[in-house]
C-alpha cells in the first residue's frame, strides 16, 4: 500500500507506505501540510510505526514535529543531519540498518553528498531516495555539507546496484526505475557504459 503527497511550495513528495497484513504504516519525509498528510493516513486506516527522514532540509522535515505530536510515531533520522530537524529525534539511523514494518523489511542506505546524512530507504520491489537521485537527474550538492562525488559514488554503488525493475520513489518529481536510470540520467550513463 503506497500513497504519494505533494507537498509544500517546493512541491516535495511525502510517501504513506502500509503493509496490508498488519496495517502498519510509514511516513517518509512529512515536508509540509501534515493536515493533508493525516487526512491521508485516515483513508489508509494505518497506524503510522515510524517517521522516516530522508535528510534535514526543511522542505522534507517540517511537518515531521506536528505529525510526532499527532500520531505519536518516533521519527528518524541519520546523526549527521539532525541540525535540520528542529528537534531531538527520537532514533538515528544508520548505513544497512534494518527497520521491520509488518510483513517488510526497509534497510537504511547512506547516500551522502545532497547533505551529509542523506540516506535512502529499500522497501521491497521500490526505493526512496529523497534528493539523492531523481527521474533523470541527481540533488543538488552546492549546499553546505553538499559533497557531489561523494553523492555520485553512493547512489551507483548502493541505488543503482539494485535490480532493474526496483522503483525509485524520489523526494520530487515522478517515480522511475533502476533500469531507466542506468539508461538514461544523464549523470550515470557514462559509467553503466550505455
Amino acid at each position: 500500500m503506497l500513497r504519494k503527497i505533494v507537498v509544500g511550495p517546493y512541491q516535495s513528495n511525502c510517501y504513506i507506505l502500509g503493509c496490508k497484513k498488519t496495517m502498519e504504516g510509514l511516513v517518509i519525509d512529512p515536508g509540509d501540510e501534515v493536515f493533508r498528510i493525516v487526512n491521508a493516513i485516515a483513508e489508509t486506516s494505518l497506524k503510522i510505526r515510524y517517521i522516516l527522514i530522508t535528510h534535514g532540509h526543511i522542505d522534507h522535515v517540517g511537518g515531521s514535529g506536528e505529525l510526532r505530536k499527532i500520531t505519536g510515531a518516533p521519527v528518524y533520522i541519520h546523526p549527521l543531519d539532525i541540525s535540520g530537524l528542529g528537534f531531538h529525534p527520537d532514533a538515528q539511523v544508520s548505513e544497512g540498518e534494518n527497520l521491520q514494518l509488518g510483513t517488510y523489511t526497509i534497510k537504511v542506505l547512506h547516500t551522502p553528498g545532497h547533505s551529509p546524512g542523506g540516506v535512502c530507504y529499500q522497501a521491497p520491489g521500490a526505493v526512496f531516495t529523497g534528493d539523492s537521485i531523481f527521474a533523470g537527474s541527481i540533488g543538488r550538492t552546492d549546499f553546505p555539507g553538499g559533497d557531489h562525488r561523494a553523492l555520485i559514488e553512493g547512489v551507483r554503488s548502493k541505488i543503482l546496484s539494485l535490480d532493474g525493475n526496483v522503483r525509485i520513489y524520489p523526494g520530487h518529481g515522478p517515480a522511475s526505475t533502476i533500469d531507466r536510470e542506468r539508461k538514461t540520467n544523464p549523470f550515470f550513463q557514462q559509467l553503466f557504459n550505455i
